[in-house]
C-alpha cells in the first residue's frame, strides 16, 4: 500500500465522517415543543412543569488542613511524575546514542 493510497483513504473517511455529522445536526428534535401563543385553549398551553425553590445552605469553603493537605498532595504526585517522565526519556535517550554511535563504528 502506498502513501497516495493511505491519503485518499484517510481523506475519504475525513470526508464521510464530516458528512456523517452534518446530516446527525440536521435531524429534527424528538418532540415538538409547544409554543402557547398557537393553543387552541388556554389550558392546553402549558409548556413546562413548575419548578419550587428550595432553600439549600450556601457553599462552604474547606478547611485550611484540607487546602494544605490538597497542595502537598498535588506535590508529591508532580515530582512522581516528573522522576517517571524523567527516567523514560533518559532511557530513550540513551538509547538513541547507543544506536547512533553503533552506527558510526560501522
Amino acid at each position: 500500500m502506498s502513501l497516495t493510497e493511505v491519503t485518499t483513504a484517510a481523506a475519504w473517511m475525513s470526508g464521510l465522517a464530516i458528512v456523517a455529522l452534518i446530516a446527525a445536526g440536521w435531524r429534527k428534535p424528538a418532540r415538538a415543543t409547544a409554543f402557547p401563543a398557537r393553543a387552541i385553549r388556554a389550558s392546553r398551553a402549558r409548556v413546562g412543569d413548575e419548578v419550587e425553590d428550595i432553600g439549600l445552605e450556601l457553599h462552604r469553603r474547606p478547611g485550611w488542613v484540607r487546602r494544605l493537605r490538597a497542595v502537598v498532595g498535588t506535590g508529591v504526585l508532580a515530582v512522581i511524575t516528573g522522576m517517571v517522565l524523567a527516567t523514560i526519556i533518559g532511557v530513550g535517550v540513551a538509547a538513541a546514542v547507543i544506536t547512533v554511535t553503533g552506527l558510526l563504528k560501522q
